[in-house]
């Protein structure tokens, strides 16, 4: 979305911050049109840094729990050299590779939407939209213990999640719903994760339907949510929007001051769910090395942009040049 609103001209970009273009006509009413045009154009020039997650090793560390040389994953912007807090990086085990590892961050943001749906062994939960996330998310459901049912609407990406030994629907030649009830022999779901990216209200309302009465909706993706009211209502179901790794997930104090959450009253914050993923790429629970598209090198990294929505990537490695250490700095 950022790369599509950088691309877009002046007008475009209006278009698709129509909240955005009320505040700027409130601003030219209060403080004139030509301090308002300097404060728009400041705005839009500002670079935005893209990316958060990436592997390399340490190369300074103001901090007891790491060494220079330790090899790191964080949620720091792509770049050859990132600074991060300390409650933002975790130390990579010996057995992962940097492939591997640079998961870790993106994996926390479906490991979040499942701490919130409270899956217990054997419940049935479905994970629609089989991107990278929902392919990770499906993948440690499975290893909780859960019966999983992916859907999505693209059939490699189906075929994809079957060859991980879980179900999976396509929901362009089958109704995801009819099916759903099918398998849970007229049940349903005792809880969905909505993974999808659109502007459709149709995922929300298609996780109403395949839920059972008493069920949980958790949305990790972006959708359309002009909820319709009985849905929710005559199953009582509850739903929830998941924010980003876990605990402590925009919080000042503890992001950038290093306050930590005390483990026995938050057990999962955002670097305790970073562990988690390590700990389940380690143990093989959760695979990563075939969710891999292709690797691309730091120079040729606008075709990775360039290639967004057009063809059949699920995860892109950008490779950096070995300057300041061993090993390469490694991105998704």
């Amino acid at each position: 979305m950022l790369v599509e609103f950088g691309k877009a001209n002046l007008l475009e970009k209006a278009r698709q911050k129509p909240d955005q273009v009320k505040q700027v006509i409130n601003k030219i009413k209060t403080d004139g049109l030509t301090s308002t045009l300097e404060t728009v154009r400041t705005k839009l020039e500002q670079t935005i840094p893209l990316g958060y997650c990436n592997y390399g090793t340490v190369l300074e560390s103001g901090v007891d729990e790491f060494s220079v040389g330790d090899r790191v994953v964080s949620n720091g912007p792509h770049a050859e050299i990132v600074r991060v807090p300390e409650k933002l990086a975790v130390r990579v085990p010996d057995n992962i590779s940097g492939d591997e590892a640079v998961f870790t961050v993106i994996g926390s943001i479906g490991l979040q939407g499942i701490r919130l749906i409270k899956p217990t062994y054997g419940e049935t939960i479905v994970v629609v939209g089989l991107g990278l996330v929902g392919l990770i998310t499906i993948q440690l459901l499975k290893g909780a213990g859960v019966n999983v049912i992916s859907i999505d609407v693209d059939e490699k990406k189906c075929k994809l999640a079957k060859s991980l030994g879980i179900d999976s629907l396509n929901s362009s030649i089958e109704d995801p719903t009819k099916s759903v009830l099918n398998l849970t022999n007229g049940i349903g779901a005792d809880g969905v994760i909505i993974t999808a990216a659109t502007k459709s209200n149709d995922i929300i309302s298609q996780a109403a339907h395949m839920t059972r009465k008493q069920g949980r909706i958790i949305l990790v993706g972006v959708v359309g949510l002009n909820i319709n009211r009985s849905d929710f209502y005559e199953k009582e179901l509850t739903f929830q929007v998941s924010c980003s790794y876990g605990a402590g997930r925009y919080d000042e104090s503890y992001e950038q001051k290093g306050i930590d959450y005390p483990l026995p009253y938050v057990r999962w914050t955002e670097k305790r769910n970073f562990e988690a993923i390590l700990t389940s790429i380690s143990n093989g629970t959760l695979k990563v090395k075939d969710l891999i598209t292709e690797k691309i090198k730091f120079e040729d990294a606008h075709k990775i942009y360039d290639n967004i929505g057009k063809n059949n990537s699920i995860a892109s490695i950008l490779l950096y040049p070995e300057k300041h250490g061993k090993g390469n700095a490694l991105s998704t």
